[in-house]
């Protein structure tokens, strides 16, 4: 068989598969979609429309969040006059009362803010880094078990909370670009926590299943469940007291309401009583990072990424590795298609070993990002093999360095965007609550290597101080300039390649942003393990890639991308169906 040596000679096998024809030396020349008119005959609708799904269309300004109380809340303070980070900042606090799964103050994450210029001001774009960090006396063995091997129990636990950033992230955000008062923008929530909120079936169904693990902890047994034991039920008014207090010293004293004084107390005091290490010194000397993004470009299209902890330096590999391919001819959902996808979720995965945080650790983020590093690693990809952990070289960036989350997007008529995932890590967290301050804690310590996991993994090494890594990965689009789209996902180890095929769904195959995020995904992890499918695609497709050495499973739902798509005055939101309660709307 040919041995083809170059991305390019692959390229033009795998349009050989998918009958088709490449453009003269390689060139990488989008396919236009067809033209509207096409559709005029078919379908059977004299209107013609060209896809299944369609965005929300607004007018003045846009949120698109995962809860529906969240995304009013942030509407409402646009409404108002607030900027796209003055919303932001009301949505976060809204679902830590609305969303306890995922919206959180006992959490962090992530947040990418574009100010367009203002007043004299120029336009910028920051990254500000706001996950969780170890405390300062965390030890190697503190989560593994007798035997020395990590024991994942133990992250339910008091010991397995990282030091909260939410709260230091948000009063970072609005302190820096925030238009209206502080106390503004937190009210809503504490006007939601005091009058309750009416369950949905979702929120409902999720207390229900982990209803178990909370009732073990009695902070978190006195807010989710009833006296009785019992979870609350869909239509039923949850109210939240002690966290409308918590919230209300976060109106009145900003970020020392949280990391200060009573609600600080009540969170050391119930560390030492059940075995956590977070102490006064880890609140006071929190910080959430403000930086620079990670800026790269897709197809001519310029994307600002989060930087490491969080992994928009993965998508930024796996997207310049894309590149190399010709995506849009080979048609989507193709098996040349999912298979070069697939292949380039191995070596992003794989290099996800460097990605890590300091005090001990420098991520070698330029030559992850570059194109040069990429050129080299899309040249293991092959179209009729697949790659496996023993024939995937380690990759070497360095010659070329220069669980249950939720995302929300806002947008603001001045130009001005917020690209936002938040989270406790798993699924209500450490299902912990320190008593009397009514928010459940981060299991995010888990997040780092321990036991023999440490030996291989470096970069996330249990050192005192160390900033956790994610997998999350906001992100924003720019087009001549001006954010075009605002994306962001939930999903664990799955967020890395939902935000892939987001991107390729745009910008390869033209989708609009609903049918972007609503077409079938998969998920590949490193060398050795299996291509997992979203519902929605042909078994025959399962079956050829089968013949070229994947293995195929079925997955339930991956991500779910909560997007806007800035066009003109127009806002096109998109949320994502895979989650319910998820709600796009326009400030008009």
């Amino acid at each position: 068989m040919l041995e083809l040596r170059s991305p390019i000679g692959r390229a033009a096998a795998f349009a050989a598969l998918a009958g088709l024809s490449l453009t003269p030396a390689g060139a990488r020349q989008a396919t236009a979609p067809p033209h509207p008119a096409a559709y005029a005959k078919t379908g059977g609708d004299i209107v013609g429309y060209g896809e299944i799904h369609h965005p929300v269309i607004g007018r003045g300004g846009m949120v698109v969040a995962q809860n529906g109380y969240g995304t009013k809340v942030g509407v409402q303070i646009l409404r108002k006059g607030g900027n796209a980070v003055d919303a932001a900042v009301a949505v976060a606090f809204a679902e830590a009362v609305s969303l306890a799964r995922a919206g959180n103050l006992g959490g962090g994450g992530y947040m990418l803010v574009h100010m367009a210029a203002h007043g004299g001001k120029p336009a910028t774009t920051v990254a500000i880094d706001y996950y969780g960090i170890a405390p300062h006396r965390v030890t190697p063995d503190l989560l593994l078990d007798k035997t020395g091997k990590f024991d994942h129990a133990l992250t339910w636990s008091f010991k397995g909370v990282a030091v909260p950033g939410t709260v230091a992230g948000l009063w970072a955000a609005h302190s820096r670009f925030g238009k209206l008062p502080w106390a503004e923008v937190v009210q809503p929530a504490i006007d939601l926590a005091t009058d309750g909120v009416i369950l949905s079936d979702a929120e409902a169904d999720a207390t229900a299943q982990e209803a178990k693990a909370l009732a073990k902890d009695p902070g978190a047994r006195a807010i989710y469940l009833k006296p009785d034991g019992s979870p609350y039920k869909a239509g039923e008014l949850f109210r939240q007291p002690d966290l409308a207090a918590t919230l209300t010293a976060i109106r009145d004293h900003g970020r020392d309401g949280f990391y200060k004084g009573p609600v600080a107390d009540k969170l050391v005091a119930a560390m030492k009583a059940n075995g956590g290490i977070i102490d006064q010194q880890d609140l006071d000397d929190y910080h959430a990072d403000v930086t620079a993004p990670v800026w790269s470009s897709y197809r001519g299209q310029r994307i600002a990424y989060m930087p490491p902890t969080a992994s928009g330096v993965s998508v930024a590999e796996a997207m310049n590795i894309l590149e190399h391919f010709p995506i849009t001819r080979m048609g989507w959902g193709s098996v040349a298609d999912l298979h070069t996808l697939a292949e380039t979720l191995k070596i992003a995965s794989s290099d996800r070993r460097l990605v890590g945080g300091g005090p001990d650790w420098h991520t070698p983020t330029d030559g992850l990002a570059s194109k040069a590093f990429a050129a080299k690693r899309a040249a293991l990809i092959k179209p009729d093999s697949s790659l496996s952990a023993k024939t995937m070289p380690d990759g070497d960036p360095y010659p070329f360095e220069g669980k249950d989350t939720t995302h929300f997007s806002v947008a603001d008529a001045q130009g001005d965007v917020v690209s936002n995932t938040y989270t406790l890590s798993a699924s209500y967290g450490a299902h912990v609550v320190a008593p009397g301050t009514g928010f459940l804690l981060n299991n995010s310590l888990g997040n780092l290597a321990w036991g023999d996991w440490a030996k291989t993994h470096k970069a996330t090494e249990v050192v005192p101080g160390k900033r956790v890594g994610s997998t999350i990965t906001p992100l924003i689009v720019f087009k001549d300039d001006k954010p075009w789209l605002v994306s962001g996902t939930p999903g664990g180890g799955t967020i890395i390649s939902t935000m892939v095929q987001l991107l390729s769904n745009v910008i390869d195959f033209h989708l609009n942003i609903a049918e972007a995020a609503e077409r079938p995904r998969i998920n590949q992890y490193g060398g050795d393990g299996p291509l997992e499918m979203e519902g929605g695609y042909s078994p025959d497709v399962a079956r050829l890639l089968e013949a070229k050495g994947h293995e195929v499973v079925p997955s339930k739902t991956m991500g779910s991308t909560q997007s806007i798509m800035i066009n003109g005055d127009r806002f096109l939101g998109a949320a994502d169906t895979r989650r319910p309660d998820a709600l796009a709307l326009g400030v008009r």
